[in-house]
């Protein structure tokens, strides 16, 4: 099974991006999971993805538009409801915690989200709503003692400054020990390259998990030597990105070294989505065996394979 953590399908787009062309809606995400996507030679898919608004459509504007406090919250989170609710084979849940729209709004909608549509995740993004995560921890904690009560985990958005540098986070990481945080983009964004902070962070902490997705491709093969093999997860942040060149990252370890490690296909497998689905509670399942065997999975879900 493969599970992308990180995707942002909308109906309006991202007002801090201001990407050309049309909103990336669900229907064109579900069509790129589809693919397929050639994976050690055998036709696979993205079976399904976490999604959430985009960042830039969470920025702060209470007192700026009609809306405020949780109908603010519901707005921009009301597309993401939209498609979990019309594809929960497909999509998983991200709620996106704002903590200057309220913190105790933000957690009791954490909680209604969780309860009524079944999300399993809450993203974090100071940069984008401005406040220094090791400094602002009142307002983290009504929402993080939130997710440890119902077991939710916190994906947390890296690679900016001045507030998204990894061990800002560290404080409140340590304070919720029950919480599984996973550092998104593996530090790498546009502000800058911390991919040892993820690393060093995952080797540390038992409750911090990263994300794939953003990763060098040296750095990967580097880490993976050393990582527990359920704390990499498969990650590809689209857009803007594009899943085929994450997943790439990944297989790659499969190669022999100095490019790859002989990574086996079930560790593989692990990464791409069975760790994130043994954290959810979902089944895991085996790679496929052969290119028959992929591509009869692929034909079971109605997607062709001409482009295979």
């Amino acid at each position: 099974m493969i599970i992308d953590l990180s995707c942002y399908p909308t109906d309006l787009v991202d007002l801090a991006w201001r990407h050309d062309g049309e909103p990336f809606t669900g229907d064109r995400l579900l069509k790129m999971m589809n693919g397929p996507y050639i994976v050690n030679g055998k036709p696979r898919r993205i079976d399904k993805a976490f999604i959430q608004p985009p960042q830039g459509n969470t920025i702060y504007t209470d007192g700026l538009g009609d809306l405020t406090g949780k109908a603010a919250i519901r707005q921009y989170m009301a597309y993401t409801e939209k498609m979990v609710t019309e594809h929960p084979d497909r999509f998983l849940g991200c709620f996106v915690y704002n903590p200057r729209y309220g913190t105790q709004n933000g957690a009791e909608e954490i909680e209604r989200y969780a309860n009524e549509f079944d999300f399993k995740m809450v993203q974090l993004q100071a940069n984008m709503h401005a406040y220094r995560p090791d400094r602002a921890l009142d307002w983290l904690r009504p929402a993080m003692r939130k997710c440890a009560d119902l077991g939710l985990m916190v994906k947390v958005h890296t690679g900016d400054g001045p507030y998204s540098i990894p061990t800002e986070f560290y404080p409140i990481i340590r304070e919720f020990p029950e919480v599984n945080f996973i550092l998104a983009h593996f530090g790498v964004q546009t502000g800058g390259v911390y991919v040892f902070e993820p690393f060093q962070m995952a080797m540390d902490a038992p409750n911090v998990y990263v994300e794939s997705g953003w990763c060098l491709q040296s750095r990967i093969v580097e880490f993976a030597k050393e990582l527990p093999k359920h704390k990499i997860l498969f990650g590809t942040d689209t857009p803007p990105n594009e899943p085929g060149m994450w997943l790439r990252l990944l297989e790659v370890l499969c190669h022999e070294p100095p490019q790859g490690l002989n990574l086996d296909e079930g560790t593989l497998e692990d990464y791409l989505g069975n760790n994130v689905a043994r954290m959810i509670g979902l089944e895991t399942t085996l790679p496929p065996a052969t290119v028959a065997e992929a591509e009869a999975y692929l034909r079971g879900q109605d997607i062709a394979l001409e482009t295979a």
